[in-house]
Order: structure tokens, then C-alpha cells, then sequence
């Protein structure tokens, strides 16, 4: 289906410009999602053209544009993405340029266009670059195609630019939404580089249509005695070819160009066909000479690669559709769940739907994305996140004697003590469980670090040596040197689980967020996926949550080192009691059965001797400690020996039971009181304004969406429109 020229266009375009009413179609669908929602790349077809430099490629477009447009002095440095639309109804061509992809269109007249041109390729000197111009045109002197001129393949010292513009072009030419053009010169013939170079990516030619330039100089060569050769492809191309030969318009250096560029488009085909057949050319190869074949025969193409587009394109339509018709139910969505009335109660809900996924998240949830980390970035990350802080109430390190500072911490962790888990990316409860194992090392490394001397022990015995017992003295001495070595790694067990919990805010969304159409949905309540929109989409509420979940995590912190500080307390001021042995007897699987009422009487006696082994041996190594003033240096060193001994075994104890401590002041409660804090949620002045400010927006954002729907079900309908008609009425 073709629209006539009328004759006030000057009737130059019969048969040259003719719109098939698909191109039409396809064409505005392309340009409506394109410059509404900035898709590139639609499933449309699209030519490149590839041929060595001065083939003629740039005038080649110029005559299919039907207007000179470039004015490079140096040739292609860059690929030009060209865009032209035959409008019958323009009355002067209108130009537009753009410097990437994502810029806007901007309209220039043509002598700006020529200078914009010129000055991308001529800005790369000598080099080249694969950033594309981008060229569109609307006039009714041109062809319907998308093309794409394509640097020209180089011979010459400069390999690097060389090497440059082969791979680009070969870019260009892999990809099979490509139809090749490919030119050579009538005087080559019998070699074809560019072809060879073409049939490397498309052996069969199979989408491949080449061009023969210069189609004067050939058939004016008194030696060309037969030029139906030339259209035979001299035995070398295969029959399925599609081949074309033909002159370019232009004029010689210096020449004044009297003519309308159309005009000469006109001649030099006119002459072309002349020409040939007055030197015999066979009537099946006269549609394969000229500029104005050459047209015909692409926009049949064209036509025909158009329609097989319609169904990709379809398909590509209906996923957009999908997917704004998403976007539009979860703005009205949010819009309705924002109302005034509600708009409180809605955060709650969002908050308790938060709070109630963390606990999933902690419980282990495959497929998280969101938040994992390997042990070695988590620790890096905590690192840099207090030292942006300046935080000094902690040790970032469990010595300092680690001269490779956390390097050699992780390196430590990692091979010598290997972790489980250390190298994987994980997120929720299986990192909260790799944290408990670290922090329990870091603890390890506590020591006493400083000698204890005679000054010291004397001090601690008060003025007279028999004023107290040396029990008396090895409780103060350890409580004075251990108590806050150990305090301060103990609120490094804090901070990291404190960091670890406000590193879960990802995790909880990407799970709540991939509920949604998962085959696990039905596991979970639907609020936690249809909340999760509301999260995302409204900066407010995200906020609110967000800085409720920070202060319980504060809090949590605040109460875990309020209670390890009594825990210390109490055990350094009587550190005896805390280290005595268990009081358990030895337990034989094999031999297991229900004790009875007998065996309970004979175990408990055993039980309350075994917890005395540990003082018994304390008593032995006080009463080794010599009491006579000769003798305090050998004192010294044995209450050294039991200082050190005792906050060993305080330690031993403290590390032994830390993850049951952390479960029971800061894990579980936090969980367990995280609803309600949630809950409690309430909105400030500032909030209600911010609230305000997107309800406006919301509105303006569910209008754009329902506008942007309805223009894809016009883009649809308009299409299968077409393939009906042409169902009815085929080409």
C-alpha cells in the first residue's frame, strides 16, 4: 500500500519516497515509545552501511535523505544513527540532532546540521569512537529507513585507528537485527574487500545487500564490453544475492552546485539506466541500475522486514503494558492507602509488616540478594563505617599487636581459623550466625597486658601483710586490670550486632519485595508483599520506618551493655563464683536410662563434689603463696600467675556463653519488641507536609501512568488494526 506524490511535490519522488502505510504504522509506534519513555533499541529493522573509506557511503545517505547533511573534512570518525520518515505533508525538511542517546531531541535548520556533523567526526582527529550521532528527518524527498553510516574501513600506517574502526563496524554487523549494506566500487569487482570482510559475519550473504558505486567511470571504460558481468557477480557471489549498481549525485571540487540536490538525484539515474542499456544490459537486471531502483527495491524490504516485525513488536507493547499497568495499580494503591483519615494506620502497617519480615529473614530465606556480604567486605565496612564516625569507645581490633591491622585480622579469620561461610555472600540468619562465631574469636583475643608488680601486689595487701587474704588481693588485682579490657570488647559484640541489624533493612525488602508472583506467596501473609510497595514507592513512610527500626536498634544496644556491665560487675567483685566447674556428672549414651528416685539421691552428692574440684585447687594455689615479707618477690610472681589464671578462666566463660547472652538482651527482644515499636509510630508536623507534597505528586504520577497505558493500547490496537486489514487485504 503506497501513498501517491501529488504533483505540487514536484512528482520527484514517485517511486522514491512512497510510504507503505506499515512503515507508517510501525514508525509512529516506534517514535510514540521512544520519546515518551525513552526506550531504545525497539525490535524494529535497521541497515548499516559498511564499505572502505570514500566508497561513497555519506552520499549514498545524502541520496536516500534527498539533501547534502555532511561536511566532514577528515570522513567518518563515528557512527551516524540516522533516522529519516517520509512525510508528504512537509513542505521544507525538518532536521533534528542529538549528541547520545538519552539527550533530547533538538530541531536545527540545515546549515546547523551540517556544522553539528562535521564537527563530531572532525572533533576525534585521527582517532575514532563508537559514541554514535544521532540524525532524524522528516521530509517528503527521503526514504523510510533507519541506517546507520558506519566509519569507512582504512588502509593505512595507523593501525591502532585501524584496528579501531574494524572491531566497531564489525559490532555493527554481528547483530542479526542488522541488514548489512555493503558498497564496493565498480572498479573492484574482481577482489571486494568489504564483501569478504562481510561474508566473515554472514557467510550465506543471507542478509547482506550489496551496492556497486562509481557506476559512471565503469560503464565510460571503452575495455567494459560486457556490463551484465557485473550484475552475474563474475561467478563469485550466489544467485540469492540482492545486488545494486548505480551512480551517486554530486558535483566536482570547486563546482558551483546550480541544481536542487533532488534534481541531480534524477539525472544521474536517468543516465545510469540510459547508459546501460544502450550497452546491453539485459532487461532482468534493468530494476538492479540506478539510485531511484536501488530506493524502490529497499523500501520493499524495508515493507516486508516491517511486517515481520509486527509480532516481536506486539510483544514487546504488551510487556510494556504490563508493566505500567503495574505502576499505575500501585500508585492508586498508595494514593488510596494515603488518605487522610488512614494515613497513620498505614505506616503502622507497614511497620508491622517490616518488623514481622526481619523475623522471616532471620529464620533463612533462600534467593536474598539484597545486603550479602562476604565476611572480609562485611568487616571492611564495619571498619570504615566507625571510622567515618570517629568511634573510640571500642577496640576496632582484638589487639594491637596485629601489625597488619585488619588485614591480618581477616586473614586470620579466614585461613587459620576458617570460618564457615567466610567467602560466601550471605545475608540474614546465616550471617548473624557467621557473626556470632567472629565476635566469640575477637573476644579470645582479651588479655591482661600489663605486668604486675611488687608495688601492686603491696598495694592491694594494704599497709600490713596479714590485713588480708591473698584471695582478697588476686579479686582486686583482677579487677582493677581485667574489668575494662574485657568491657570494651564486649561493646565491640554490641556494635557489630547493632551494625548487622541496620544492614537488614535491603534484606527485608528484597524479600517482601519478591513475594509478589513467587510460588512461596502463599506461605506468607499477602499484606508483606502489597506493604512493600508502599515502602518503596513513598519516601515518608520508608523513612519513618526506617528511623523507628534505627532506635530500637540503639536501644537494644543501650540495654545489651547495660546488662553485660551488671553481668562484669558482679563477676569481678566475687569472680570465684562465676568460674566454678560445672556440676554435672559424666553421661553414657549407651547405657542411658530413666533414672530413678535411688540414682537421683546418689548423683546430687557427686554433683556438689565435682563443683568444689575448682576451689579446692584454688585454695592449694593461695596457700603456695608465701606470706613473709622476704619472700614477696616469689609472692609476686605467684599472684601474677593466678591473676592471670583466674581472668582466663572468667574469660573462658564470658566467651563460652556469649551467643547465649546476645540471643537473650538483644536478639530476641528486639524481635519480640520491634511490632510494637512499629506500633507506635507517630507523624510530626514535618511529616504531614511531606505527606501532603506526595498525595500532589501522586496525582500528577497515577494521570502520567493512566496516560502512558492508554497510549500503548492505541499503539496495540492501531497494529493489530493493520495485521487484520492486511489478513483481508495482503501486500
Amino acid at each position: 500500500v503506497e501513498t501517491e506524490i501529488s504533483p505540487a511535490n514536484g512528482g520527484l519522488m514517485a517511486g522514491l519516497g512512497a510510504k507503505s502505510e506499515l512503515a507508517r504504522v510501525l514508525g509512529d509506534v516506534k517514535a510514540r515509545v521512544r520519546d515518551q519513555y525513552g526506550i531504545e533499541g525497539f525490535p524494529l529493522p535497521r541497515f548499516v552501511l559498511v564499505g572502505k573509506q570514500s566508497v561513497g557511503k555519506t552520499r549514498l545517505m545524502e541520496a536516500l535523505a534527498g539533501e547534502t547533511f555532511a561536511s566532514s573534512s577528515r570522513g567518518s570518525r563515528r557512527p551516524t544513527i540516522l533516522e529519516f520518515t517520509n512525510d508528504v505533508l512537509e513542505k521544507v525538511p525538518r532536521w533534528y540532532v542529538k549528541s547520545s542517546a538519552t539527550a533530547p531531541w533538538t530541531e536545527y535548520d540545515i546549515a546547523t546540521v551540517r556544522k553539528l556533523v562535521g564537527d563530531a567526526h572532525d572533533s576525534l582527529g585521527e582517532s575514532a569512537s563508537p559514541e554514535p550521532i544521532y540524525v532524524r528527518l522528516r521530509s517528503s524527498a527521503c526514504v523510510d529507513i533507519q541506517i546507520v553510516d558506519l566509519p569507512g574501513f582504512r588502509d593505512s600506517a595507523n593501525q591502532d585507528v585501524c584496528s579501531r574502526v574494524e572491531d566497531l563496524v564489525r559490532t555493527y554487523m554481528r547483530d542479526r537485527e542488522n541488514t548489512i549494506l555493503c558498497m564496493e566500487q565498480c572498479s573492484d569487482e574482481a577482489t571486494l574487500p568489504t564483501l569478504r570482510r562481510v561474508r566473515e559475519i554472514d557467510p550465506r550473504l543471507q542478509r547482506t545487500i550489496l551496492i556497486y558505486t562509481k557506476l559512471d567511470k565503469y560503464y565510460s571504460d571503452p575495455d567494459r564490453y560486457n556490463v551484465n558481468s557485473l550484475h552475474e557477480g563474475f561467478g563469485q557471489m550466489p544467485d540469492s544475492l540482492v545486488r545494486f549498481a548505480l551512480t551517486l549525485p554530486g558535483w566536482k571540487d570547486g563546482e558551483m552546485q546550480t541544481k536542487q540536490f533532488v534534481e541531480l538525484r534524477e539525472e544521474v539515474d536517468s543516465k545510469d539506466v540510459k547508459e546501460m542499456l544502450e550497452k546491453g544490459l539485459r532487461p532482468q537486471f534493468r530494476e538492479a541500475v540506478g539510485v531511484k531502483s536501488f530506493s524502490a527495491a529497499l523500501e520493499k524490504r524495508i515493507a516486508k522486514m516491517f511486517s515481520d516485525s509486527i509480532n516481536p513488536v506486539l510483544d514487546e507493547l504488551r510487556e510494556l503494558k504490563t508493566k505500567h499497568k503495574s505502576q499505575e495499580q500501585s500508585l492508586i494503591s498508595e494514593f488510596e492507602e494515603t488518605d487522610p483519615h488512614r494515613i497513620l494506620s498505614t505506616v503502622r502497617e507497614c511497620g508491622k509488616s517490616f518488623a514481622f519480615a526481619l523475623k522471616h529473614v532471620m529464620e533463612g530465606v533462600p534467593n536474598l540478594v539484597g545486603g550479602q556480604m562476604t565476611l572480609a567486605n562485611e568487616l571492611r565496612a564495619f571498619h570504615e563505617y566507625h571510622q567515618k564516625r570517629g568511634s573510640t569507645h571500642f577496640a576496632l581490633l582484638p589487639s594491637d599487636e596485629l601489625a597488619g591491622g585488619l588485614d591480618e585480622y581477616i586473614e586470620y579469620l579466614t585461613k587459620e581459623m576458617q570460618i564457615g561461610a567466610c567467602d560466601a555472600a550471605v545475608t540474614g540468619g546465616a550471617q548473624y550466625r557467621r557473626l556470632m562465631i567472629e565476635v566469640e574469636i575477637f573476644l579470645r583475643f582479651s588479655e591482661i597486658t600489663v605486668e604486675i608488680k611488687k608495688q601492686d601486689v603491696l598495694q592491694a595487701r594494704g599497709v600490713s601483710m596479714s590485713s588480708l587474704t591473698w584471695r582478697d588481693v588476686v579479686m582486686k588485682l583482677v579487677s582493677n586490670e581485667a574489668h575494662l579490657p574485657l568491657q570494651r570488647r564486649l561493646q565491640y559484640v554490641g556494635e557489630r550486632i547493632r551494625w548487622f541489624f541496620g544492614c537488614q533493612k535491603e534484606s527485608v525488602l528484597d524479600f517482601m519485595s519478591g513475594l509478589e508472583g513467587s510460588p512461596c506467596s502463599s506461605m506468607y501473609s499477602s499484606l508483606l508483599w502489597k506493604n512493600v510497595k508502599l515502602i518503596n514507592q513513598n519516601v515518608m513512610i520508608k523513612n519513618l520506618i526506617f528511623n523507628c527500626y534505627d532506635q530500637t536498634c540503639a536501644r537494644q544496644l543501650k540495654l545489651f551493655m547495660q546488662l553485660f556491665d551488671n553481668l562484669l560487675l558482679s563477676t569481678f567483685a566475687n569472680p570465684w563464683i562465676l568460674v566454678k566447674g560445672a556440676s554435672t556428672e559424666t553421661f553414657c549414651v549407651n547405657k542411658a536410662t530413666m533414672p530413678s528416685i535411688d540414682d537421683t539421691k546418689e548423683r546430687i552428692p557427686k554433683e556438689l563434689e565435682s563443683r568444689s574440684n575448682f576451689e579446692n585447687s584454688l585454695s592449694k594455689w593461695l596457700v603456695e603463696i608465701p606470706t613473709q615479707p622476704s619472700q614477696i618477690d616469689d609472692a609476686v610472681d605467684k599472684v601474677q600467675m593466678l591473676v592471670l589464671k583466674t581472668y582466663g578462666f572468667v574469660r573462658s566463660k564470658v566467651c563460652d556463653q556469649v551467643e547465649l547472652f546476645t540471643e537473650s538482651f538483644f536478639k530476641i527482644p528486639m524481635l519480640r519488641r520491634l511490632e510494637e515499636d512499629m506500633n507506635g509510630i507517630n507523624l510530626t508536623r514535618d511529616d504531614e507536609a511531606v505527606y501532603v507534597a506526595r498525595r500532589m505528586q501522586l496525582e500528577v504520577d497515577i494521570s502520567t501512568a493512566r496516560q502512558k497505558v492508554k497510549e500503548i493500547d492505541d499503539c496495540i490496537a492501531r497494529l493489530q488494526g493493520f495485521t487484520l486489514k492486511q489478513i483481508a487485504h495482503p501486500f
